[in-house]
């Protein structure tokens, strides 16, 4: 098959990035001709507001002069918009109910009009894919044929290295603003047992007040933005990762990552989550905006390594469901129904 995918992004170490890389390697891997329009391929204007709108101008331009493929298979609604150019069939992939993570990010009125075009991108497509089953309920009622898929990793290509900085160590590993929970972590941080030293990863637009409480606080240290490789040998290094989201699309990466690399997890009962992983089975979930609950988890869990070594090798059993070797064949079998139709 030709194959054309569209994506906002495909480097770097974000969900949509990784789902790109992925996918693209599992499919040239068996045979399939994949090209790729992306914002480090096409022109976009790197401020915040402005990445994607100038992304969905300038890659609708471009596939305008695109060569024919047999699908097209654009990332995020935002990739809607380029597609319509493209001839063959058209698949969306979703990884977020759009306009709800615009909402809270950029206010009432930019989700409002989140809302308006993504009702019009919606009637652009012939199928969607989701990764969690709450957004196929979602997409389902609205008449559109969509397809479940969860989020997948390479796992032979799982880095091994491990960074052990402390012997009491937790790490945050994901964007620095509100709606991945770092307020929460913020807040409890100040309540943290000094012998439990926190490691926080990532940028983004709270980053000040992470660096404010990494000055005051010797246990709290702030290691800005690391990439993958480093990020997955401070992951597997550490006794827990923590990640209190306020709203995700599917399990987040950085999630499958931690159970990758048998570290076990502290997190929200949201988004993919929901799909996958079972209070002391294989995470432990708190509430969403709870700081004491996370606080409480991670003192019960670093008290019991018992309790850990459970979560960690249940956790390890649950991953292989998510090897690109055990998904990719599945959306293989999507584009082809699609070509058949």
């Amino acid at each position: 098959m030709k194959i054309l995918i569209i994506s906002p992004t495909q480097e770097g170490i974000g969900g949509v990035a990784r789902h790109v890389q992925g996918l693209t390697k599992f499919l040239k891997n068996h045979g399939h001709e994949v090209d790729i329009i992306s914002s480090e391929n096409t022109f976009t204007i790197p401020i915040r507001k402005l990445k994607n709108p100038s992304f969905m101008i300038s890659s609708f331009l471009k596939t305008k002069f695109s060569k024919k493929y047999d699908l097209v298979h654009a990332q995020n609604v935002v990739s809607a918009f380029a597609m319509k150019n493209v001839s063959g069939k058209k698949l969306l992939a979703i990884h977020g109910i759009h306009h709800e993570q615009v909402n809270v990010l950029h206010g009432k009125t930019a989700g409002d009009a989140a809302k308006d075009y993504e009702g019009k991108a919606l009637n652009w497509v012939d199928a969607i894919t989701v990764s969690s089953k709450e957004m196929l309920d979602y997409y389902s009622q609205k008449g559109i044929d969509t397809f479940f898929l969860p989020n997948a990793l390479d796992l032979q290509a799982i880095s091994k290295t491990s960074n052990r900085k402390f012997e009491r160590q937790i790490v945050y590993a994901a964007r620095l603003s509100k709606e991945k929970g770092i307020l929460e972590v913020l807040e409890m941080a100040e309540k943290l047992p000094q012998d439990i030293h926190l490691l926080i990863l990532g940028s983004g637009v709270e980053e000040n007040k992470v660096k404010e409480l990494s000055r005051r606080q010797k246990n709290i240290h702030f290691l800005g933005y690391q990439n993958r490789e480093n990020t997955l040998s401070i992951i597997r290094g550490s006794d827990l990762l923590i990640q209190p989201s306020r709203m995700e699309g599917g399990l987040s990466y950085t999630l499958l990552e931690s159970m990758a690399c048998g570290t076990p997890i502290i997190c929200t009962n949201v988004g993919g989550a929901k799909d996958t992983l079972s209070h002391m089975k294989n995470a432990f979930i708190i509430k969403p905006e709870n700081s004491k609950e996370l606080e409480n988890a991670i003192i019960q869990l670093m008290n019991n390594p018992k309790q850990r070594e459970e979560l960690k090798n249940n956790a390890l059993d649950e991953i292989k469901n998510h090897d690109w070797s055990v998904v990719g064949p599945k959306y293989v079998e999507i584009y082809e129904k699609l070509l058949s139709s």
